[in-house]
């Protein structure tokens, strides 16, 4: 894996340093405890007892209940691990949506919001990987518990540009055999792509053992559709470009989106993933560290 290169782009430079800048804004007063493994294993703080199994290593044994019982019982430990967040950013060219109503755009929101989890992991002493996709995986950084990785991470998503169609299933079943350690595993996207093929993607990641979270971004006009007057609104993703009256479709637009969403909120509520919808109008800081809240209240 190569490292970050010494001398960037002045652009590039800028991008980056506004990254960074807006993503300690978002971690700034949130401080997260750390994190404790749900896997079992031997370590160092007891959690409970279970019967002993043949080829067990006898070194756990607790023979005090030995002695009592006249049974075999192993001592089990909860397991303080190492956490893998993996945080795949979408870089599709719908991610560059951006209405007047928005400070920024999906893929600019989305790169904020997943600066901040990585600033986060890393600060709990975890490792943090990334990847950039939209009809295939584009950049991949491997994961890394070293504070300085933060900035290679940042390099990664500020080099991104929405300018491909998606293939959210295809990718998804392509990371969900390229990672192999199990982790959490972060989607940020606005998730347009066929659903059934993207929850099968998802699935695909419960599969391989991972924990998964999905933040879908959105643009407020995408939500609301307020356009009143005849627009042009562009293809994006190789569609066409369309002129019509606005006014006409709002009520089949809204409940067509709303079917969308609420498919997918289903398919992530029976794969048991986390589903976080965001939008570009809102505050990031608050919108995560609400989530991030439940999550710590849960776990």
């Amino acid at each position: 894996m190569s490292e970050c290169p010494k001398y960037f782009d002045p652009r590039a430079l800028a991008r980056l340093k506004g990254l960074e800048l807006r993503a300690r804004t978002v971690v700034e007063g949130y401080v997260a405890g750390m994190h404790r493994s749900p896997y079992r294993g031997f370590s160092v703080e007891f959690a409970e007892h279970r019967e002993y199994v043949a080829g067990d290593d006898l070194r756990y044994v607790d023979w005090k209940v030995f002695g009592k019982t006249d049974k075999f019982y192993l001592k089990q430990y909860e397991q303080e691990t190492n956490l893998i967040g993996y945080l795949l950013l979408d870089i599709s060219e719908s991610m560059s949506y951006r209405s007047d109503g928005a400070a920024m755009s999906k893929l600019e929101y989305a790169q904020c919001a997943a600066a901040a989890l990585a600033h986060l992991i890393l600060q709990q002493q975890d490792a943090v990987g990334f990847c950039a996709f939209d009809n295939e995986a584009r950049t991949l950084v491997r994961p890394s518990g070293n504070p300085s990785h933060w900035k290679q991470v940042l390099h990664a998503m500020s080099e991104c540009r929405g300018e491909r169609k998606t293939s959210t299933g295809a990718v998804f079943h392509d990371l969900a055999e390229r990672l192999k350690k199990r982790g959490v595993v972060v989607i940020l996207s606005d998730l347009f792509d066929d659903v059934a093929k993207m929850m099968a993607g998802l699935a695909h990641f419960r599969h391989r053992r991972h924990e998964v979270i999905v933040l879908q971004v959105l643009d407020p006009a995408e939500i609301e559709f307020p356009f009143e007057r005849s627009t042009l609104f562009r293809g994006l993703e190789q569609m066409p470009d369309l002129i019509v009256d606005p006014r006409s479709l709002r009520k089949s637009y809204l409940q067509e989106f709303g079917e969308f969403l609420r498919r997918v909120r289903q398919g992530c509520r029976e794969r048991q993933i986390d589903y976080v919808p965001l939008r570009t109008d809102a505050p990031l800081d608050l919108a995560l560290s609400a989530y991030l809240a439940s999550r710590m209240a849960r776990t």
